[in-house]
């Protein structure tokens, strides 16, 4: 029965089709297509009603400039397939079409040719869109290997960004100059790829956001991104649907009042490089759009190698989404809202030799055309009829570039690669005085409110991976609340909640990092924090390459707090004690992914405060939720942030320093100096809070960004020099390598030791107490730990004795 259904639903969209072409000649000639470019019966249907209503609306002069404009849309996508496939193989092009012969090709060819073919019909359709309802909507591609089709497209229409403009143009040696320096391999004498076409989307692709170099990142942000008033395009990987999970809760989190429109679209091209995707595999697109039902979508189905297909998807989601906007807005829907979902199915590498076949994610052709003579035939006549004259794309761009008559900025322009974030209104942390115990989760649960509250007209987004109150982050629960369709009465839930919380790290960060245009703030479990390293250095890498640019991110720093950490989160298994984040953060960029520990509640507050007033950086806080004593004044700690390090005790130049780098070691620390103190040792204790400024710069962003306390704290090279870390030693050594002294430094830390213990068990397992600090100074002194401690105190270091009543209790008074 459903067959026959589906049968003469077909029937009727072919009749209604045919009778739109027999009434109507600029109809007739844009249903016609051009080369590969074919209208199916449905997309004709499709296009015909959009055409009716843009009409209807005053936003089309009338239905025939539709029809010019998609004829022109046809052509320039012909044109961008034919660029494509040269930037993948060819190094010289010629505008007058003629074949090309061995010496135009490159010997080592190299693309994701076949993703970006698909791409460009995709791409193509959203600039169509723009044109024709005089809105520059963003964009944001989750499968960035497909660059190439928006860099060629972008080339067509002359809209590039500022490097791509000064090297490109359309002629032959621009175009020339344009596929040369794709995969071209070339460097600088910095280091840096001498080319500003990369293989990904990068900070010089014009109107990109997101390098979209680890599949299934976008299909977690998209969501968030867009503030009210805002439209964004998602174009988004089947593999990723698949392997990426997340992306099916983007229903859970859109309304109407606090987000912009989203359409996003799936390229639906079948196959992973290596095998068939699960899509394939459990019945391709009946089976999604099935799938995608149940989990909150309104998916449509489209043929995915028709750029007007693309442009009426994007219009008919809008439509769609704005209709349930005003059922909610008027009381007559309630949320969950389907969240509208395009489903672009096509062979991967349409338009080309190869396509459907395993090659086409690659390199399409059987051979390389340098000197296989059937390839090199394939491709000139694949490229025959693409090819366009030159008068008819001069005019289908026209019609295209419309920008200056309508008065709508360029996509390279959109509102998302445009967000200068509002400085937020600063706030005075309520300083605890020293001497208290304070819980720096707390003191910062109670801040990050406050900043909030003072600052309404940014969108809050707060990424929960467990358990926020758990975290001592009761205060900004309440405030906030969960994000529900439906609350349970007696929970801190709300329709229109800001805590994004799923047990899905990945989910949580992309939340607030898709928040770019509000205020953020990512709390987790610092050891499940490994599982959303990936996404955040994503994104760090392009802001750094945003800040080589000379155009930095103008995005509020996010704060990402790292608690129920390694050293307080004892009771449960070693699976939940690492310190790995910190140190793998610690191996990027210390200028854009600020690494901080902070000692207490003073210092996490002057943290959470400095990181708001920066621009397109991450800091990972490293943040007790214990109750612990305030050791620095509100003046220390703001000097602490400034500096990065801060003499704690004794003298800056004393001859034997501790160094400490965690609120925990810093305890052990003074500890162990209140012994040195009073047996006359000349020793001092120095806290560092961000380790990373105190590394060997490794360019000059990152050499100007280091603290200049090295000057004063760390002068003197004789120093004996025990470092007491919150993280593994070795690491740590490595980061801090201008600080170490040689065979008069140490590093004691987390080494892998671990299980159900409390504080004082892990600090004995890691050999970080009080007592192992001591006798790591007898040992770069050469003298015996017994100087220094008394026989009860040597037993216990020795693993006997009531050992974790001495390191709990710290030293008595000899």
């Amino acid at each position: 029965m459903t067959s026959a259904l589906a049968h003469h639903e077909q029937h009727h969209l072919a009749a209604r089709a045919e009778s739109y072409r027999h009434h109507d000649v600029q109809f007739a000639q844009w249903a016609a297509g051009f080369g590969v470019i074919r209208h199916r019966d449905d997309t004709q249907v499709r296009v015909f009603d959009m055409a009716v209503e843009l009409e209807q609306r005053g936003l089309v002069a009338s239905r025939a400039a539709v029809y010019e404009m998609l004829s022109g849309l046809d052509r320039i996508s012909a044109m961008g397939l034919w660029l494509v496939v040269h930037m993948t193989y060819a190094q010289r092009v010629y505008r007058d079409g003629r074949a090309l012969n061995p010496e135009d090709f490159k010997p080592d060819p190299q693309g994701h040719t076949g993703g970006a073919l698909n791409m460009v019909p995709a791409y193509a359709g959203y600039l169509a869109i723009n044109a024709l309802t005089d809105i520059t909507r963003g964009w944001v591609m989750g499968q960035g290997h497909c660059v190439a089709a928006i860099d060629a497209l972008n080339l067509l229409l002359g809209n590039l960004s500022p490097a791509h403009a000064e090297r490109y143009a359309l002629d032959d040696a621009g175009l020339s100059r344009f596929v040369q320096d794709f995969y071209s391999y070339a460097i600088t004498s910095e280091g840096r790829p001498a080319s500003p076409l990369g293989s990904h989307v990068n900070v010089h692709t014009a109107g990109g956001i997101s390098e979209g170099g680890y599949l299934g990142f976008a299909e977690l942000q998209y969501v968030h991104m867009p503030l009210p008033g805002e439209r964004l395009v998602a174009f988004l990987s089947d593999g990723a649907f698949e392997e990426q999970r997340g992306s099916d809760w983007a229903p859970r989190w859109w309304r109407a009042e606090d987000s912009g429109m989203v359409a996003p679209i799936m390229i639906a091209n079948g196959r992973r490089i290596e095998q068939r995707s699960t899509l394939e595999q459990q019945g391709g697109a009946d089976w999604l759009q099935k799938h995608l039902r149940l989990n909150g979508f309104d998916p449509l189905l489209i043929d995915g190698t028709d750029p007007a297909a693309f442009a009426w998807a994007i219009w008919e989601m809008e439509e769609r989404l704005s209709a349930c906007t005003r059922a909610v807005l008027e009381g007559h829907a309630q949320y969950p809202v389907p969240l509208h979902y395009a489903i672009a199915e096509a062979p991967k590498g349409y338009g080309f030799p190869g396509a459907g076949t395993n090659r086409a994610h690659n390199l399409p052709l059987e051979g390389n055309p340098v000197r296989d003579e059937v390839a090199r035939g394939q491709f000139n006549d694949a490229v025959r009829s693409l090819f366009v004259p030159a008068d008819e794309l001069t005019l289908s761009l026209s019609r295209l570039n419309n920008h200056a008559e309508r008065r709508r900025v360029r996509e390279r322009d959109h509102a998302m690669t445009r967000q200068t974030v509002p400085a937020i209104n600063r706030v005075v942390p309520a300083w605890r005085p020293t001497g208290d115990r304070e819980s720096p989760m707390a003191a910062l649960d109670t801040l990050f409110c406050e900043i909030a509250e003072c600052n309404p007209e940014h969108r809050v987004r707060v990424g929960n991976p467990d358990e926020l109150a758990s975290n001592r982050m009761s205060a900004t629960l309440a405030r906030c609340r969960h994000r529900v369709f439906v609350t349970e009465a007696g929970l801190q839930e709300a329709v229109d909640g800001q805590v994004i919380t799923a047990l899905n790290e990945e989910a949580i960060a992309g939340a607030a990092l898709g928040n770019k245009g509000g205020l953020n703030l990512i709390v987790s479990y610092e050891a499940f924090a490994m599982k959303m390293l990936g996404t955040l250095r994503q994104e760090l890498l392009f802001a750094r390459h945003q800040k080589e640019a000379g155009r930095p991110a103008q995005w509020l720093g996010v704060p990402l707090l790292l608690s129920s950490h390694t050293w307080e989160n004892g009771k449960n298994e070693q699976s939940h004690q690492d310190p790995s984040f910190a140190e793998s953060l610690l191996g990027e960029m210390s200028d854009v992914a600020v690494v901080r520990f902070p000692a207490d509640a003073n210092s996490a507050m002057a943290c959470l405060v400095d990181a708001y007033q920066r621009r397109g950086e991450l800091h990972a806080l490293v943040v007790p939720k214990s109750e612990l004593p305030v050791v620095l004044s509100a003046e220390q700690s703001e000097r602490l942030v400034t500096d990065g390090v801060l003499c704690i005790a004794g003298s800056a130049g004393a001859p034997v320093q501790l160094i400490a780098v965690g609120a925990f070691q810093l305890q052990e620390c003074l500890k162990a100096w209140r012994r040195l103190n009073v047996r006359g040792v000349d020793a001092s204790v120095c806290y560092l809070l961000e380790p990373g400024r105190f590394r060997q710069g490794r360019d000059t962003l990152e050499s100007t960004y280091l603290s200049l306390a090295t000057q004063t704290l760390f002068a003197n090279p004789e120093a004996v020099r025990v470092v007491v870390s919150h993280t593994r030693p070795e690491p740590m050594l490595g980061v801090l390598r201008p600080l170490d002294t040689g065979r008069k430094t140490r590093g004691l830390g987390y080494c892998n030791r671990g299980g159900t213990l409390n504080l004082a068990g892990m600090l004995f397992a890691n050999r970080c107490t009080w007592l192992h600090i001591l006798s790591a100074v007898a040992e770069l002194v050469a003298t015996m730990p017994g100087e220094w401690l008394n026989p009860s105190e040597l037993t216990a270091m020795a693993g006997a004795g009531d050992v974790l009543s001495i390191v709990t209790s710290g030293p008595c008074e000899i």
